[in-house]
């Protein structure tokens, strides 16, 4: 699953005034604080998905290659404050990065043992959410990072939501700051699909709630051409539209919500037409195929788990018209096999479309990696709550801070 690095050149020209970029510096001599996000699945003590650690790779071979140093800061998982776990450790992505750059990454655990790097060499201090006051984004924390180096690199978009020391704070407490080369390309990216985007745009929208994408889904409602509901939206969108789902996921909290959606925006909202329904999740689950007109003989212990052809056909058709696709959630329970079709079908037909398309969020580059369609997708963030938060117009707090510090 490769992530490309689209229009770097356009972001500059878009925000230099904002903020300042890791060409804009002289590295001879310097060392970079570089906040990236290696916040990667583990399986046996190792890296899983080296994804999100080979797309931030640019940055640390230009400052690398430039004759600089560089200290990496990252979170992973959700420790408990203060409390050092071992099945939490950076350990293991200090190593896959000391792989990718051909060149050995040193470790430290905790701020007793660094140093300054030389030209040419990194280092990779032990998980940031071990530290007291991460969380409460402390400054006193902050400093203890910025005297790790010269120039603050934020790089990690996928924690740019989060009000954090080694992602906020920072940014004040360091004496020079500036946006790395992958958080360059995603708000490339991200404001290429929102702001000039070739039409018709269209946008499938999947995941279990309403509620926690409710901003994001209103912004692209009033953006796009299209909105394609999916997974538990889906079922909430159609239960406020009268229809019987079942024990489908769905939440009636914002049934009133979706109803409105639905009045307001009217035909742009395409629901799906026929459905997988079953009464487990398992690879020998009985499975009924249900059109929209017989939902309402869906049984009370059944749930919508995948979406059927007629719906997958709407896919391909209108991926196919599209010029701009932004896709963030699957259609279906997708890691099980028998309500895989329809996140595969909603894959291929962004992958083999002509549309500028983006995709992003933990599930959705899952799928994408699974149905084997990554490198045909034109941008593939890395960010989930961030880019939900950003789509749905809201100041990401790293941002904020890394245009005030200027």
């Amino acid at each position: 699953m490769g992530f490309c690095m689209p229009h770097v050149r356009h972001y500059r020209r878009d925000v230099r005034a904002l903020m300042r970029a890791v060409s804009d510096f002289c590295w001879r001599g310097k060392t970079a604080v570089w906040r990236a996000d290696f916040n990667t699945p583990l399986a046996g003590g190792k890296i899983a998905d080296d994804s999100r650690i080979r797309a931030a790779l640019p940055t640390a071979r230009h400052i690398l290659a430039e004759g600089g140093g560089v200290v990496c800061l990252s979170h992973l998982g959700r420790p408990r404050e203060g409390v050092v776990d071992s099945a939490l450790s950076l350990r293991p992505a200090a190593e896959r990065l000391s792989e990718l750059l051909g060149i050995p990454a040193a470790f430290w655990r905790g701020f007793s043992e660094t140093k300054k790097p030389a030209a040419g060499e990194i280092c990779v201090l032990e998980n940031t959410r071990f530290n007291i006051g991460e969380k409460e984004n402390r400054a006193e924390l902050a400093a203890q990072y910025a005297a790790l180096g010269d120039v603050f690199v934020m790089d990690a978009f996928a924690a740019a939501h989060r009000m954090e020391a080694s992602v906020c704070a920072l940014a004040a407490a360091a004496k020079e700051r500036c946006a790395g080369m992958l958080l360059a390309a995603e708000l490339d990216a991200l404001r290429h699909v929102l702001d000039s985007p070739a039409r018709p745009l269209a946008a499938v929208v999947g995941g279990a709630k309403v509620s926690t994408k409710l901003p994001a889904l209103k912004r692209l409602l009033d953006v796009c051409d299209i909105v394609i509901p999916g997974g538990g939206i889906a079922n909430t969108f159609l239960a406020a539209a009268g229809k019987n789902t079942g024990a489908s996921l769905r939440e009636d909290s914002m049934l009133v919500e979706a109803g409105e959606m639905l009045k307001q925006y009217g035909e742009k909202i395409i629901l799906p037409e026929d459905f997988i329904v079953a009464a487990e999740i398992s690879e020998t689950a009985a499975v009924r195929l249900l059109n929209t007109g017989e939902l309402q003989n869906i049984n009370a212990a059944e749930k919508i788990l995948d979406v059927g052809e007629k719906s997958r056909a709407v896919f391909a058709k209108l991926s196919a018209a599209a010029k701009t696709i932004i896709w963030n959630g699957p259609a279906g329970v997708f890691e099980c096999a028998p309500f895989a079709g329809g996140t595969r079908a909603l894959a291929e037909a962004v992958a083999n479309s002509s549309a500028y398309s983006l995709a992003g969020g933990g599930d959705t580059l899952s799928a994408a990696a699974q149905f084997g369609v990554g490198e045909k997708i034109s941008y593939l963030s890395t960010g989930g709550g961030a880019l939900l938060e950003y789509l749905g117009g809201a100041k990401l707090p790293s941002l904020a801070a890394l245009e005030k510090a200027g």
